[in-house]
């Protein structure tokens, strides 16, 4: 497949994926969210790939929303049912889901702005190394929206819940040697080594016996599974309003 907002390299037994959209500071829209599932689907079916690199090119990661053209969101008269306003909505929750599921072994290359969405993307690859001037952000709640796309029990499983909610009710900006010291990444380091630093964690992986690893992967793919499905009736209001919404005189009862 081709791709506008991605580029994809593949070097021996690593691949690279990067968003591309540098002068937006990587931004997300819905066509890259689009793109990023279906690279990493695709990625799925390359079996001589054991590890793969997530990273955004130019001075960021990725800024989170592109707030010009949001991900996830279809006007009320766009003519849209709210089946597919719906499945709209959950573009960004399929994305990460794309990459917590990819079999191979993933590394988040950090630098730059870490926002939002560009953090839950990094919360979804197994190991995150980020250069000194990365700043991690999760503005949704001053934003007036929650924070969604699977990315509580997520960040909650990475930081532990105190932390995770502090960092999303607070909406406080951390550094790089915050994140590091509360387990957000796995290691910080100079900016000028960070690609260095990257590529020797990737070798390293790529050498070791495929199926110890694969199997690893998998080990640690079903905790997660059971971590991040949390509990269900968290959609009994979700079901109620979607249905409410679309025509609100269904749910009006009268005696016969």
């Amino acid at each position: 497949m081709t791709y506008e907002r991605l580029t994809v390299q593949r070097d021996e037994a690593v691949t690279r994926i990067w968003l591309d959209r540098p002068a937006k500071l990587n931004a997300l829209d819905a066509q890259a969210l689009e793109e990023i599932i279906a690279v990493f689907d695709e990625q799925q079916r390359v079996f001589d790939s054991p590890v793969v690199v997530l990273g955004g090119r130019g001075k960021s990661f990725c800024a989170g929303a592109d707030r010009a053209s949001p991900p996830g969101r279809l006007a009320r008269g766009s003519g849209a049912s709210a089946r597919e306003r719906r499945w709209t909505a959950q573009l960004g929750r399929r994305a990460t889901e794309a990459i917590e599921r990819c079999e191979a072994i993933t590394i988040a290359r950090l630098q730059g702005h870490v926002i939002g969405g560009g953090m839950v993307l990094a919360l979804a690859c197994d190991l995150r190394v980020a250069a000194t001037d990365t700043v991690f952000w999760i503005p949704e709640v001053d934003l007036g929206i929650p924070l969604s796309w699977g990315a509580v029990p997520r960040l909650a499983r990475e930081v532990g819940p105190a932390k995770a909610k502090e960092l999303i009710l607070l909406c406080d900006r951390i550094d790089a040697a915050t994140a590091g010291a509360i387990g957000l990444v796995n290691r910080v380091v100079p900016d000028e080594v960070l690609d260095a630093e990257v590529d020797g964690w990737a070798a390293r992986l790529a050498a070791k016996a495929p199926w110890a690893l694969h199997m690893t992967k998998s080990q640690f793919q079903a905790y997660g599974r059971s971590v991040v499905q949390g509990d269900v009736t968290t959609l009994d209001g979700d079901l109620l309003l979607g249905a409410t919404t679309e025509d609100p005189t269904r749910f009006v009862w009268t005696r016969s």
